[in-house]
């Protein structure tokens, strides 16, 4: 069965988005690759249910993409740009005031996203160090599970 393939392949994928490294089974019994590839196959499944982790929904969670959108900060701008004009023209000078506004506007957006960005940063390097150590977890007992049957885990 070639499903222990497929599964590694999605781990890699997960492993190099939370920077670690997928276990690698090297036979120190004369193992055949059939006996190899059910043995990783059944080890799987047992570290699965003794964990509670399945990695490949890890993969899928730790791929899946931000769903928060972007603005462009135009219409922080605009709306400063109105305030602006507002507020020159009290003293007299409309165009002078709209186009202080429309950079104080531009201003406070760019800080606004730039805070935002830094907030998805944390959030992600979080998301990502729980991942890991799930997946550190699922790992521990799959190796344990193929050191029991002969092979060298690293």
């Amino acid at each position: 069965m070639r499903g222990s393939c497929f599964l590694w392949t999605v781990v890699a994928l997960l492993s190099a988005s939370v920077a670690g490294a997928e276990p690698v089974a090297y036979p120190t019994k004369g193992q055949s690759s059939d006996q190899q590839n059910r043995d990783e196959y059944e080890c799987h499944a047992w570290a699965q249910k003794e964990t509670g982790v399945d990695p490949v929904a890890l993969a899928e969670q730790a791929t899946k993409p931000s769903s928060s959108g972007s603005k462009s900060g135009l219409g922080s701008g605009a709306s400063g740009a109105g305030l602006g004009a507002i507020r020159g023209a009290a003293d007299g000078d409309a165009g002078a005031g709209a186009l202080h506004g429309a950079g104080m506007g531009r201003l406070i957006s760019v800080i606004r996203s730039r805070r935002q960005m830094e907030k998805q940063q944390d959030a992600t390097s979080t998301q990502n160090a729980d991942l890991r150590a799930q997946l550190d977890k699922y790992d521990s007992s799959y190796s344990t599970c193929l050191t029991g049957r002969g092979y060298s885990v690293k």
